[in-house]
């Protein structure tokens, strides 16, 4: 990996990774985490006990693991990314396609070495290979997607977002563009949201309460990091993806199921 590789993974822990922090205080508003010990307990134990399935899972199915990592990502940045404006399947489709289907597709050779690292050459060879089928059906919604903001006009903004992104997959590597994305479009949008809907006495504890979710995530980076046998490039790729599939999917659950299931999106 290059120099500018290694700041794209380094700025994904500092700066996107601390979004998911803010978990808690969407558990409480959503009723998974009520007041009381047991209560706080149950919340923490099922949240760990999903993300170390997730990475268990990962280590003996990557393939699979891998796969349902970017569909499942894809779906929850899509919903993400139109928040603000709506929720409508053709803008919530050409969205989600930017992470899992765009920026590979964009930079396959790139994105073959890192793909490799996390499940093997001939499976990422297999893997990259039907994204790119798939890329041509996402070129078509995707021109769907601008003649439908004609004629709805509120989606023009989440549009030029997206096909600014686009430009940036276009130019830079794919582990910088997706920390691009990442960090400064979905994480900062996510923590925007959840801030403005806070009520002013609780947000000091929310970010107390976020600082200390993220050091623990850290830490246990940092645990794994000496645990994982192999070159430090790859044992950093295999932290950051594997990590982020680990977090992702009780993240998920909360934003895109329960949160919603009680008239909120973050």
């Amino acid at each position: 990996m290059t120099s500018w590789d290694f700041a794209a993974l380094v700025a994904i822990f500092l700066f996107g990774v601390p979004h998911g922090g803010f978990d808690a205080a969407i558990a409480r508003r959503s009723g998974w985490l009520m007041s009381g010990r047991l209560s706080w307990i149950a919340f923490h134990l099922a949240y760990i006990a999903i993300a170390s399935a997730v990475a268990v899972l990962w280590w003996y199915f990557p393939v699979i693991s891998l796969s349902l990592f970017l569909l499942v990502s894809g779906y929850h940045f899509g919903a993400s990314d139109i928040a603000d404006t709506g929720s409508h399947w053709l803008p919530w489709l050409a969205h989600a396609g930017l992470v899992p289907i765009a920026i590979p597709s964009l930079n396959p050779e790139a994105v073959k070495p890192i793909f490799s690292i996390l499940v093997g050459a001939s499976e990422a060879d297999l893997l990259l290979s039907i994204i790119q089928i798939i890329f041509i059906l996402w070129l078509l919604i995707c021109i769907s997607y601008c003649v439908y903001t004609y004629y709805k006009k509120q989606y023009g903004r989440p549009l030029i977002a997206l096909l600014s992104m686009v430009v940036i997959a276009l130019i830079l590597p794919p582990l910088v563009s997706f920390s691009v994305y990442f960090c400064l479009w979905h994480s900062r949008g996510h923590i925007v949201r959840l801030w403005h809907s806070l009520q002013q006495n609780q947000r000091l504890a929310t970010v107390q309460e976020a600082i200390v979710y993220t050091l623990l995530s850290w830490i246990s980076a940092v645990l794994f990091f000496f645990y994982l046998s192999g070159s430090i490039s790859d044992i950093i790729l295999q932290i950051t993806f594997i990590g982020l599939a680990a977090l992702t999917w009780p993240h998920m659950i909360l934003v895109d199921y329960m949160d919603k299931k009680w008239g909120h999106y973050e």
